[in-house]
């Protein structure tokens, strides 16, 4: 599969999402855009209460010395869900790194969820995804990554190339979560158990935990939920924190175990069903 041919200097695209409460709905009330980034319109497949936004990226590949800038402010009391209608790809670079940043703020009793398909990072790619979250002292965060390294239904294996990683969560200033991951295609790490074991898909999930939850019940229904083909996983509690891993082969077991337990923390940490959105059927 080959790139789009982008600009000699790549793509620099940046969207800015601000959501807003209004009465009972959460309304999309800005959205600016540069480059090819786009979200085409607001959806409402469950209701006024909660916004969807579906993130196109027209080129369908991110390539090398291409800059994605995704930002969204969901406001006092909104709810926004976002998510992407298909699996993202970094091609091979030519010598430019890539990047993406997501900066996402939440406001005083908000609520975030970041919901994207799979992210397939080609032999040779050189990437950098950092990920920023800024939640207010009752805002309500859950959001996942699932990562392929080269592609292995074709036999590509992540041999050369970097990956850069680096995600942080704070609340009112204070860290929940910092991971910062360095790659390099070919890395003994990757085959080691101390590394990605021979896995070539590794995955997060990582949701906020209200004051108020039963964690230790939460953790035991979640720990009857395994992935369906038996890779590794585990969901485990920090303070503030619920965490939940794969690593495997198979990034389609990994987005259906993390579906499965969405439809369990979705109830018990953002207080409402879980009703997926139509664009994972298509």
């Amino acid at each position: 599969m080959n790139a789009p041919t982008p600009p000699a200097a790549g793509w620099h695209a940046q969207i800015k999402l601000g959501f807003t409460r209004v009465g009972a709905a959460t309304r999309l009330g800005e959205r600016v855009h540069c480059g090819p980034l786009r979200v085409q319109k607001a959806l409402y497949p469950e209701g006024e209460a909660v916004c969807q936004a579906i993130l196109l990226h027209p080129p369908s590949g991110i390539a090398g010395g291409d800059q994605l800038h995704i930002a969204a402010h969901v406001g006092a009391a909104a709810h926004a869900q976002l998510t992407t209608p298909g699996a993202g790809k970094w091609y091979r670079s030519g010598g430019a790194q890539a990047a993406q940043i997501l900066d996402f703020r939440l406001a005083a009793g908000s609520i975030l969820e970041w919901l994207p398909q799979e992210t397939i990072v080609f032999d040779g790619a050189l990437s950098r995804m950092e990920t920023r979250v800024e939640l207010a002292a009752d805002s309500r965060y859950l959001g996942w990554e699932i990562l392929c390294l080269g592609r292995r239904a074709a036999g590509e294996s992540f041999i050369n190339g970097h990956l850069a990683l680096h995600t942080r969560i704070e609340r009112a200033g204070r860290p929940l979560w910092l991971e910062r991951g360095q790659i390099a295609g070919g890395d003994a790490l990757l085959g080691s158990a101390a590394g990605w074991s021979g896995a070539s898909v590794c995955a997060t999930l990582l949701a906020t935990l209200p004051a108020d939850v039963d964690v230790a019940a939460l953790l035991a229904a979640c720990r009857q939920c395994v992935p369906a083909d038996g890779a590794e996983h585990g969901v485990s509690a920090l303070p503030g924190l619920l965490v939940a891993r794969y690593l495997g082969h198979h990034s389609e077991a990994a987005r259906h175990w993390f579906i499965a337990l969405w439809q369990l923390l979705r109830p018990a940490l953002l207080g409402r069903p879980a009703v997926p959105p139509r664009i994972w059927a298509t």
